[in-house]
């Protein structure tokens, strides 16, 4: 009994709650005889009040004639005739009010009932009048778009009941703040407040003081309030025995959950701190002030495995009514606790994006009130159990992104209540047969996007197969449906989404398929073939990677709903229709990879929501038109691989909207432009690869704070490498660049799609490119020395200088750029040794410096112990040293020959030296002779007497010679 009491305790108190709420419009009499109707005055004063406000679809027009009490949303007591109610809340059937709140309501002396939620005032303040309404119990200004500080004079209301304030739901910034929260206190009848989105940043530190003087308080919420403190303590300072709903999420605690939560909330039912930055464990307090709790959500946080306690904890009483437990978008981890089971009433269940692992529970079978389990995003593992069919209220399963396998069991055609099923990426294999769905009648989302890396799973229905649902969202992709095209589709008429991406369909499509009427439409990477169809309702439109041939219809012009149009990859010949500038609404246009041909149409005006335009691998020639840059909005252009050819179009100088422009494998001519880094200023990834461009790259691409692709090879390029190139901000540094979204709703990367040279290969780079940084400067005539600022590179993955003519060393500081992955300096003229500092570049895993001049040992240590393969230092004469066959000198060896290197000195300076001596001892005396004619005589005289003296001296001295000779001879 006392379990019942408890039980019913919260809803008495609702009830309560409710009533006060109904006395505030409770007409005092129902003896229609007393209704005296209007007063003039307060007529008037609503008269007045309407002409203020802008009224566009005339929702206002009962406001007219006498008797004021039977106008649209205006309440008058029957018995004086006074009004006591004014409920202008727009539930969507009108256009929403605005304008001026005139203070003629103050005539209104008896109101105690304001409603203008939901409507658009466009900021202007909440006035201070309403501060005056003495009588007032129930304000409702919520999502009304009013901005500016909340007035302090509505703490006059003090027989307020309920107080809304919620900001707009379509403002991510609060248009309403406040300076302090005193005011509030005096609202000592309050029972109901509501303060989401509005900015108390300034109250952080005081709020919980003040809610804690309200002793009527039933209700707060306090959501997207920019929060930050999460007062830690408990009694006396905080009293809260007497909420039943605490509304805290998506502010910025930052802290674990307090203990007052825990100690000071006996009657709280509903506890909401999603997103509220909470971390940690949960503190291990008891949880039987908790057991009345109906919904718990702490989802979005950063709660730690150890939190998984509370569940455990809560599942222990005794009268447990938890309706709704969200665990989702936190840090939980290890299998999911058995403890789940004992919550009878739950019936919605969500741990998804968490780290749980193993089996599903089975204690989850005897959660027969379950309407709805999402434990996506986890890494649970195993077949789902045959008892899922038994939780005969199930409405929404959603089990994606786990690593679940085996066959889908059968008995998940009995939930007959089941209105969404998601079952994406998992290895499910066998067979989904009509079985599957045969009680499915209320079936209306079905999502099965699987890995196409495993397509182990197929559909097996017979062609003329009737589903007993009606959907409004199917997704299955990579795995096989059918090779004739699923004419059952035919029958779904609310079908507003389809996608089959990769299921093997190889057939046209049915022309009653056409005339379905749909939104949605994804076909792309089948066999489908035929001429291009057309559904002239459809907004997103993709049959890319197809078979479809023969011109694109010329009436694509009338498709005026589309926002993307994607048939890349297929056989589509002929030119592109005029038409397609007809096309207002487009984002998205992608016409890649087919056989178009002729010349780019001229007339883009008019297609100003267009970001993405992918003309790419076509046959396509002339130049780019120059009406193409009014499209104010364009962040990706992508013209490569055609036969386009011409200067560089100055009208793209008009594109400053640009963050990806691909116009490589062209045959563009002349100067490239300098105009690209002053007017491109959100530039991020650009290609001019392989065309015939000529002249210095622009010292103004430094300018590009947001450049971190630039392939400009394959070019005739010349002049010096900018020593700025080392000032590009987004290779300096980790850097956030922009993200373009075209639409929440794509999910398929057409502008993140590029060709580039990576570790020496060609790769179509796809999702990875937002995070890719190149520099490609090969193939060109670029001379010169590497300038050294380029070291200052440090994020830089790809730097590719090959097959140019550059020279001097290799720079000095090169290690200094650790993200570096492929270096590539081959078939240039750089002389000097390898730096020491490249071997600290530890991610380096694709290195040429073949066909140059370096010289002395490669380096060993890290990552140049792996470059095994003698290639990548072929051609360099002076370099030795594993992997070449050139061994370096040992020390000895260098002894030996710095030796002779010595001794080959002195005798090379000898043989200089008489080199030098000679001319110079032949010019002194030679010379003064021939010019002194005197110094000529006395020589030669000196010369003729010194050989007549000597031949005197032979004949004399010859025959005394002889007979010595002689006399030796004798005694030898």
């Amino acid at each position: 009994m006392a379990s019942r009491k408890n039980t019913l305790l919260p809803l008495i108190v609702f009830l309560l709650f409710k009533l006060l709420i109904v006395e505030a419009t409770t007409i005092n009499s129902t003896d229609a005889d007393l209704n005296k109707g209007c007063i003039e005055e307060e007529r008037k004063a609503l008269l007045e009040f309407k002409h203020g406000l802008k009224d566009p679809s005339d929702r206002l027009s009962s406001w007219a004639g006498a008797d004021c009490c039977k106008w649209r949303g205006v309440d008058c007591n029957n018995q004086t005739g006074n009004v006591i109610k004014i409920d202008l809340r727009n539930n969507g059937d009108f256009s929403r009010l605005g304008g001026e709140i005139s203070d003629s309501l103050l005539d209104l002396k008896h109101l105690n009932y304001l409603d203008l939620s939901f409507n658009h005032f466009q900021g202007i303040p909440v006035p201070d009048f309403l501060g005056s309404f003495k009588r007032l119990k129930y304000l409702n200004l919520s999502n009304a778009v009013f901005g500016g500080v909340i007035p302090p004079h509505l703490g006059n209301l003090s027989r307020l009941n309920y107080l809304d304030l919620n900001g707009d739901v379509y403002y991510y910034v609060p248009l309403m703040r406040v300076s302090n929260l005193n005011w509030l206190s005096g609202l000592s009848s309050l029972k109901y407040l509501d303060l989401g989105r509005v900015n108390l940043s300034e109250a952080t530190t005081t709020w919980m003081q003040t809610v804690n003087l309200l002793p009527s308080l039933l209700q707060l919420h306090l959501a997207q309030c920019e929060l930050s403190d999460f007062p830690p303590y408990s009694n006396p300072f905080v009293n809260l025995t007497s909420l039943l709903v605490i509304d805290l999420s998506y502010n910025y605690f930052n802290t674990t959950l307090p203990g007052w939560l825990f100690n000071n909330t006996n009657s709280l039912t509903d506890l909401y701190l999603g997103g509220a930055n909470i971390k940690g464990p949960i503190p291990q307090f008891g949880v039987g002030n908790l057991c009345h709790l109906v919904n718990l959500d702490l989802s979005h946080n950063d709660i730690e495995s150890q939190g998984i306690e509370l569940v455990n904890g809560l599942s222990t009483c005794s009268n447990n009514s938890l309706e709704l437990l969200n665990l989702g978008h936190n840090q939980f981890g290890g299998g999911l606790p058995d403890s789940l089971g004992n919550f009878k009433n739950l019936k919605s269940l969500d741990f998804g994006n968490n780290n749980f692992v193993g089996s599903f529970p089975n204690s989850i079978q005897r959660l027969t009130n379950l309407e709805s389990l999402d434990l996506s995003e986890n890494s649970i593992s195993g077949p789902i159990p045959t008892w899922i069919g038994n939780l005969l209220r199930m409405k929404r399963i959603d089990l994606s992104f786990n690593r679940m396998n085996g066959t889908i069991p059968e008995s998940i055609g009995q939930l007959t209540e089941l209105t969404q099923l998601y079952l994406d990426s998992n290895s499910w294999e066998g067979v989904i047969s009509e079985i599957h769905f045969s009680n499915l009648t209320n079936l209306e989302r079905f999502s099965l996007h699987l890995s196409p890396k495993n397509q182990s799973l197929h559909f097996q229905v017979r062609p003329g197969w009737i589903p007993p649902f009606n959907l409004k969202y199917i997704d299955v992709s990579n795995c096989h449906v059918y090779p004739k095209f699923p004419t059952w589709l035919r029958t779904q008429k609310t079908l507003k989404k389809i996608t089959l991406r990769n299921v093997g369909i190889s057939d046209t499509i049915p022309k009653g398929c056409w005339k379905m009427d749909i939104w949605w439409l994804d076909l792309s990477k089948n066999q489908l073939h035929g001429k291009l169809p057309l559904w002239f309702n459809v907004a997103w439109l993709f049959l890319g990677n197809n078979l479809f041939s023969g011109p694109i219809p010329l009436k694509i012009g009338k498709l005026l709903s589309l926002k993307v149009l994607d048939v890349s990859s297929n056989l589509l010949n002929g030119s592109i229709p005029s038409s397609i500038n007809k096309l207002k609404d487009l984002y998205v246009i992608n016409l890649s990879n087919n056989h178009l041909s002729g010349k780019i149409p001229k007339n883009w005006n008019g297609l100003d929501e267009l970001q993405v335009l992918d003309l790419s691998k076509n046959e396509l020639s002339g130049g780019i038109p120059s009406s193409m840059c009014s499209i104010s909005s364009l962040s990706s252009l992508k013209l490569s691989d055609n036969n386009l050819s011409g200067e560089l179009s100055s009208s793209l100088q008009n594109c400053t909207g640009l963050y990806f422009l691909d116009l490589g494998n062209n045959r563009f001519s002349g100067e490239m432009p300098k105009w690209i880094g002053e007017r491109m200023t959100s530039l991020g990834q650009l290609r001019l690869r392989g065309n015939l461009l000529t002249g210095d790259i622009p010292e103004k691409l430094c300018w590009l704070s947001y450049l971190h692709i630039l392939d400009l090879a394959l070019n005739n390029l010349s002049g010096f490498i900018p020593q700025c190139l080392g000032n590009l901000t987004a290779l300096t540094s980790v850097t956030l660049l922009p993200t373009y979204v075209v639409d929440p709703l794509l999910h398929h990367p057409y502008w993140k799609q590029m060709e580039l040279v990576m570790k020496g290969r060609h790769m179509e780079v796809e999702r990875l490119l937002p995070i890719v940084n190149l520099i490609d400067l090969s193939s060109n005539n670029l001379w010169g020395e590497i300038p050294d600022g380029i070291t200052d590179l440090l994020t830089l993955g790809t730097l590719n200088l090959s097959r140019n003519q550059l020279t001097g060393k290799i720079p000095e500081n090169i290690g200094a750029m650790q993200g570096l992955e492929t270096f590539d300096l081959s078939c240039n003229h750089l002389s000097g040794p390898i730096p020491p500092s490249m071997s600290s570049i530890t991610s380096l895993s694709h290195l040429n410096l073949s066909h140059n001049l370096l010289s002395g040992p490669i380096p060993t240590t890290n990552q140049f112990s792996t470059f095994n393969d003698p290639s990548i230092y072929e051609a360099n004469l002076g370099l030795c040293g594993l992997p070449l066959s050139i061994k370096c000198s040992t020390p000895n060896d260098q002894k030996h020959k710095n030796d002779q290197d010595e001794d080959g000195g002195y005798m090379t300076w000898f043989f200089i030296s008489m080199g030098m001596g000679f001319p110079s001892g032949f010019w002194v005396v030679c010379g003064s002779l021939a010019l002194k004619k005197s110094w000529r005589h006395a020589y030669f005289r000196f010369i003729d007497e010194t050989i007549d003296r000597l031949y005197v001296y032979i004949v004399v001295h010859m025959p005394r010679l002889k007979k010595k000779i002689e006399r030796i001879g004798v005694h030898g």
